[in-house]
């Protein structure tokens, strides 16, 4: 079972620290000294595909060199502010990275292991693509 813990800080600054007691500061973006709470949900997002796409790319032997992934959110303008879309954008390289490969290692993470993926699904609209970056 996952966990997490929240305490508050002082203004508007917290910190949160989950299951294996890591921390991390959320603030809002006028106290400016940590993430602001939306944008932590697009890093778990973001980070939930990052280890699904490298362990399903380790598992089919292709090379990865390096990984990053955007996420982009757009907002509803009223409160509660809900994510509508989402869009990652994976840009990966590796010499031996194929379109097919790729495609197949979002597609399965997206739609069977990222457990946060699963728990947006039905409330905001997530897309994908990519970019391979050879050498």
């Amino acid at each position: 079972m996952s966990n997490a813990f929240v305490r508050w800080i002082d203004g508007k600054q917290f910190i949160g620290i989950d299951s294996t007691n890591h921390s991390v500061v959320l603030s809002t973006p006028d106290e400016g000294v940590g993430m602001k709470p939306s944008d932590l949900l697009l890093v778990a997002l973001a980070s939930c595909t990052a280890v699904d796409v490298v362990e399903i790319l380790a598992k089919k032997r292709l090379h990865l060199q390096s990984l990053e992934i955007s996420a982009n959110g757009e907002q509803e303008t009223d409160p509660p502010w809900t994510f509508r879309r989402i869009q990652l954008h994976y840009v990966l390289r590796g010499a031996d990275l194929t379109e097919t490969a790729v495609r197949q290692a979002i597609d399965l993470s997206q739609g069977k292991y990222c457990s946060v993926a699963a728990t947006l699904r039905g409330v905001a609209e997530i897309t994908t693509s990519f970019t391979i970056l050879h050498g």
